[in-house]
């Protein structure tokens, strides 16, 4: 067995600085794909997890008369509603894994909040809703956005992948 990292100091000065995957989180099944995909690999890695949850208050909420303290109300309910299902969503994925998984909810939209986390990971993944062909064009996907955007390596993991 060669010993790559004695060969090649670059390698392993990498090798010991902690990397990180950041994994966007929306609640469905295929974000829980993306997230056991994530932390198998950061497995591999030894790197850290980031689950990352992006939400916001609806844009038509403020048309329909809601002044500054139902605002206030509201977005505090749905940022509580996101930090349960970010939980809900983390817990059974992780288990009895040792893998650190960090859980992060950001107000805004997904794609924005996904491309910044990119500035500081080592990966970026997410999972692919499988609306498929032109029509997943059209309709200008998280995922498509964000392989153009993305500051770092991007997985988009489709439904039903299994590893091991």
């Amino acid at each position: 067995m060669v010993d790559v990292e004695r060969r090649d100091p670059l390698r392993a000065k990498m090798n010991a600085m902690s990397q990180r995957i950041v994994v966007g989180i929306d609640g469905s099944d295929e974000s829980v794909v993306a997230l056991t995909w994530a932390v198998e690999e950061a497995e591999r890695r030894a790197a850290t997890v980031l689950a990352l949850m992006a939400w916001n208050v609806p844009g038509w909420f403020a048309l329909e008369g809601g002044g500054r303290p139902e605002q206030e109300r509201l977005a505090s309910e749905l940022r509580d509603a996101a930090a349960a299902t970010l939980a809900r969503v983390v817990e059974p994925v992780v288990g009895e894994r040792t893998v650190t998984v960090e859980q992060s909810t950001v107000e805004g939209n997904p794609v924005p909040a996904l491309v910044h986390a990119s500035g500081s990971a080592d990966l970026l993944v997410v999972g692919a809703r499988g609306l498929g062909g032109f029509r997943g064009l059209l309709l200008g996907s998280v995922s498509a956005q964000l392989l153009h955007h993305a500051r770092c390596p991007v997985v988009v993991v489709p439904r039903g992948t299994e590893r091991r």
